[in-house]
């Protein structure tokens, strides 16, 4: 009798994207340590629990540029603060792409901070403070001037926590998905609540990288 049994299927692992063209333009001279950033969560994010198995073949694009596309919006030697760091997206990425700003990244998990503080330490980044917490029971410790955060929660739930950790004056810059606007009419009553004022969305990277960040920026009063 002859085995017919089909053989096993074996699937290759996902490969790391290839660094775009476009990733020199954005980093500019600190190129070569965003390389190796990238180059070490494509190694150790997925053991670690910080990017799932799929998201090699679309890290640079995705993941790294755009998060280092919001970099022009961040003050010339400001402090700003990034809730909910996680892998460093886009914290570590921002301390990467501007050296003059003072990065705090903040976050609860303790793995997390573990990672973020590895990473600083290994890249020589002497521009990051990494705080483990949520921002919700840090917010008395800190004054910033910018806060930034991306993918932690929709704007009506955001905007709370991090209102509190901004000084008079300063901006939130929180990197939001394709429906942004739809976030923005349903938290209208919080912005009104907590006197955001010069409130926008910005489309950053069109015709500089292939998927475009879009970022809520308001100023706190």
């Amino acid at each position: 009798m002859t085995d017919v049994t089909p053989p096993l299927e074996t699937s290759e692992p996902p490969v790391l994207e290839q660094e775009p063209d476009a990733a020199a333009v954005v980093f500019g001279t600190t190129i070569d340590r965003a390389r190796s950033f990238t180059n070490e969560l494509a190694a150790r994010g997925e053991e670690l629990g910080l990017i799932g198995p799929l998201e090699l073949p679309r890290l640079w694009t995705r993941h790294i540029l755009n998060s280092a596309i919001v970099a022009p919006l961040l003050q010339d030697g400001g402090r700003v603060g990034d809730v909910g760091s996680g892998a460093g997206l886009p914290g570590l990425v921002l301390a990467i792409a501007r050296p003059d700003v003072r990065m705090v990244l903040i976050e609860p998990m303790e793995r997390r901070v573990d990672w973020l503080r590895s990473e600083a330490s290994r890249l020589a980044l002497t521009n990051v403070e990494v705080v483990r917490g949520r921002a919700e029971d840090v917010s008395d410790s800190l004054v910033l001037d910018q806060v930034t955060a991306r993918a932690v929660s929709a704007l009506s739930r955001l905007i709370p926590i991090t209102v509190p950790l901004v000084r008079d004056g300063g901006q939130l810059i929180l990197m939001k998905g394709a429906r942004v606007d739809a976030e923005v009419e349903s938290a209208r009553k919080v912005i009104l609540r907590h006197h955001l004022s010069d409130v926008e969305v910005l489309e950053l990277g069109a015709g500089v990288v292939e998927e475009i960040t879009r970022v809520f920026r308001a100023t706190v009063d």
